[in-house]
């Protein structure tokens, strides 16, 4: 793995208070990777997020719908405005989620726990948006909202 996808610097991070403002303010989130099968960590992720009031986008090329939720094969198929991207994709997928997520304006890119890239993480910050890398969202909602 190269030094760009090393996921050891949660230091780069926005604080817990940064993070709150972010599960509080921003509503709609593409799930890019989400699988409409149960057994997945994507499907529940999302389904935490649907449950606490947080509109789910899927973005997989390869189903029709997950979740009750049309899915888009990529973000830019996306019609409506999308506030955070959170990649359940492999590393070497991040950094083209990421200049899509510039693309189509998000405000927030999310890297799941696991998950970093350290240029591409650069690039979003440089684009104006907020970066989350290896972190998972539905352990951040939990905390945030019960």
């Amino acid at each position: 793995m190269s030094d760009s996808h090393n996921c050891s610097f949660p230091e780069n991070n926005p604080s817990k208070e940064e993070i709150r403002t972010i599960l509080t303010k921003y509503k709609t989130v593409a799930v890019v990777g989400l699988s409409h099968d149960p057994d997945k960590d994507s499907y529940h992720v999302a389904k935490c997020l649907k449950d606490h009031g947080y509109r789910i986008i899927p973005v997989n090329p390869t189903i029709k719908e997950a979740l009750g939720e049309k899915s888009y094969p990529d973000l830019k198929s996306i019609p409506s405005p999308v506030d955070i991207v959170d990649i359940f994709r492999r590393p070497e997928a991040i950094p083209g989620i990421v200049d899509d997520a510039i693309d189509i304006g998000a405000k927030v890119v999310w890297m799941q726990y696991g998950l970093a890239d350290k240029e591409a993480a650069r690039k979003a910050r440089e684009a104006g948006l907020e970066v989350v890398q290896s972190k998972c969202i539905k352990v951040e909602c939990l905390k945030v909202m019960g």
